[in-house]
């Protein structure tokens, strides 16, 4: 055998040999594939330097008009960097109690609709994911479609129906408004952490002699506070933006932050940009502490390995 390839060898003439060089060649040379690895690398990361510029460039400029004085918040051309600076438009917006109250609405309202949120479409995602009855899968699509009615839609007909029971300008009404549109993606967004729990768990406290209450309550729902955390920073998120059906729903004195904010610097014939941008910088505070806080519960993986051993 070895005959054989030393003869083989022998007979190739190395003129008649192509210099290309082959794929698996060209893929085992490192300095090659160092560069061809390197065009993409330095597109992904001036792809990420425009995207990121993109995202945080309004909120760069949020923040240098709050800091701006009156005086040059219109100068041309503008300037990207603030040659003045001042907190004059901070201290306005703390001085003003409205803008306060709005900030307790906001918080109170907000966080009584993730609660009612959670609680309710924890059970609806726990039923639609782990019992089997007729009917299931068409009650779950039109809950999904519930989600797709245009919120004009839903102002109108809430609008009646709180004027029929005396709700208008409660905190009721806000709460029930907002939960209507939070609820339905709650319920999916449930449903699917509860789909990922191996029915093992289930089955291990029947035997163990736990009922559904308590298997519920004791081994699912430990197992799923990531999900119901996830579901509840949604639907403080969607109640904390929200515009039109505070406007329309709730009276100056139950108004939240993005409605408040808009009549309180925004006028016809004119608009305290740099009050607004120092007010809108100060009210995003709590969403950030709250996201910071509980970043830790957004990650999924607590399940894994929940019936091993």
């Amino acid at each position: 055998m070895t005959g054989i390839l030393t003869a083989k060898s022998a007979s190739i003439d190395p003129t008649t040999v192509d210099p290309t060089p082959t794929r698996a060649a060209v893929a085992a040379d490192p300095r090659r594939s160092d560069r061809r690895r390197g065009r993409p690398r330095w597109a992904i990361w001036l792809t990420l330097l425009v995207v990121g510029a993109f995202a945080f460039l309004p909120v760069y400029w949020l923040v240098v008009t709050s800091l701006t004085p009156n005086a040059d918040v219109f100068a041309f051309p503008p300037r990207l960097f603030p040659t003045t600076i001042t907190f004059e438009h901070y201290a306005d917006v703390l001085a003003n109690p409205a803008i306060l109250g709005f900030l307790g609405n906001s918080i109170w309202v907000s966080a009584i609709t993730a609660v009612l949120s959670v609680v309710v479409s924890m059970y609806m995602g726990y039923a639609f994911s782990k019992f089997r009855f007729r009917g299931r899968a068409s009650l779950m699509y039109f809950v999904l479609s519930s989600q797709m009615f245009p919120q004009a839609l839903l102002l109108v007909t809430l609008y009646v129906v709180f004027a029929q029971f005396g709700l208008l300008n409660t905190y009721q009404a806000l709460v029930i408004s907002f939960t209507t549109f939070t609820l339905p993606l709650c319920v999916w967004m449930l449903k699917g952490f509860f789909d990922a729990l191996p029915d093992e768990l289930i089955e291990a406290a029947k035997i163990d002699g736990a009922g559904h209450w308590r298997t519920l309550h004791s081994v699912i729902l430990p197992l799923a506070a990531p999900g119901l955390v996830a579901a509840g920073l949604f639907a403080f998120v969607r109640g904390w933006n929200d515009f039109i059906f505070a406007l329309t729903l709730a009276g100056p004195e139950k108004q939240t932050l993005p409605p408040g904010l808009v009549n309180t610097y925004i006028g016809e014939a004119s608009t305290a940009w740099p009050e607004l941008m120092a007010a809108s910088l100060i009210t995003s505070i709590p969403v950030c502490i709250a996201f910071i806080a509980l970043q830790r519960f957004l990650v999924g993986g607590i399940t894994a390995g929940a019936v091993k051993g």
